[in-house]
């Protein structure tokens, strides 16, 4: 992957770019972002340009013996570690290694800005806890301990590293605060608050935020057969996360108004049968229809937030849906949207991992009551 080939970001880019052009390269960088962020793409286009024989001033050329491995995710210099769940541990070691590199390889050319539920998914891991084993601290050191092979240097990738077990993160401590000469570290985080403060303290920090949406829908315009409407719809429901706005191009996008007025004036009243009957009706959708719910949620209490600060002139809804964030923003405060936003991004968070979704939604529901009337 190539800088080229990430949409947005220029700023971030450009210091990268720098870094290498300058000769100050830190020796281990955390590129954090919230899940959607293009943290990993980044990380995987930096890489790129670090191995590139004919860098450009901007990018790496993509055509030299580096570049062609490097995009393809083939460079024997380039190494890279992931949380996985030993669905085959059946088979010997080597050969379960193996194939889930291969695997991860595959994942990484077809779903370039896919999340963690994707991997699991692509492999068949989703029923099982993913993790990066004690084992996988061994082999790093190992790894890293040879002499490149084609490169003058050597570059870890260690994605979603607050999925390391608390003996695989303390065992890189020592070469991640010192690591082999010519050799660099990149730590790919969509949670970098579960990550060990000693882990923190021992990298650069990256923040990549999400897409604003100009470039979310630059980006878009590019996708075929995508009416423009639908673009456009996409681009204020995504709120700069790639990965869901390449869903909503696969999916119908629900128009949720109706339904999330409902829910909130039921949680509002304390309309206790009606929360029920609500969180029955939406176990019925299947997950990609409640995660559009849950993330329609998260907007609306941005918009309404906006609207309670007087701010209207940013609020991004239009029609009924506009109507419904101002009166619902008068009802509100920003303590109790806060709280509001929490709860639902941890009923996300439950939903992602293969929570019971009535139960999910049920408990949100009275928790969404008790906060909105406090």
């Amino acid at each position: 992957m190539t800088f080229s080939e990430i949409p947005g970001l220029s700023e971030i880019k450009q210091r990268l770019v720098q870094s290498v052009r300058k000769g100050k390269i830190a020796h281990a960088q955390l590129f954090m972002g919230r899940e959607g962020a293009l943290n990993l793409p980044l990380a995987l286009a930096y890489v790129t340009y670090l191995h590139c024989t004919d860098r450009g001033a901007d990018d790496a050329c993509g055509k030299c013996a580096a570049c062609s491995k490097n995009i393809k995710f083939i460079h024997p210099d380039t190494h890279f570690v992931f949380p996985v769940s030993n669905v085959k541990g059946d088979k010997d070691e080597e050969r379960f290694r193996a194939e889930i590199r291969k695997s991860w390889r595959s994942f990484l050319l077809e779903q370039p800005f896919g999340s963690l539920n994707d991997w699991t998914s692509f492999y068949g891991g989703e029923d099982k806890q993913a993790i990066i084993t004690k084992e996988e601290s061994r082999e790093i050191i190992k790894t890293l301990s040879l002499k490149p092979f084609e490169s003058p240097i050597k570059v870890m990738i260690i994605w979603q590293p607050e999925f390391m077990h608390p003996s695989a993160a303390n065992g890189i401590l020592k070469i991640l605060e010192e690591p082999p000469p010519n050799t660099f570290f990149l730590l790919v985080s969509n949670n970098p608050e579960r990550l060990l403060p000693t882990t923190l303290s021992r990298t650069q920090h990256v923040l990549v935020p999400l897409l604003a949406d100009e470039n979310l829908d630059a980006y878009l315009k590019k996708q075929p057969g995508l009416e423009p409407k639908k673009r456009q719809k996409i681009t204020v429901e995504a709120e700069g996360n790639v990965h869901l706005a390449l869903e909503l191009i696969e999916n119908e996008i629900e128009d949720h108004h109706e339904r999330l007025a409902g829910w909130m004036r039921a949680c509002y009243k304390r309309d206790y049968p009606q929360m029920i009957s609500l969180a029955e009706e939406f176990h019925e959708f299947d997950r990609q229809m409640q995660q559009s719910l849950l993330q329609h949620t998260l907007t609306i209490l941005r918009e309404s937030l906006l609207a309670l600060s007087g701010a209207e002139a940013l609020l991004r809804s239009r029609d009924g849906e506009q109507k419904f964030v101002q009166d619902f923003s008068k009802v509100m405060t920003v303590v109790k949207i806060e709280k509001c936003n929490q709860l639902v991004t941890e009923a996300c968070y439950h939903l992602e991992r293969n929570g019971n979704a009535k139960m999910i939604f049920l408990d949100l529901s009275i928790q969404l009551s008790k906060a909105m009337t406090i």
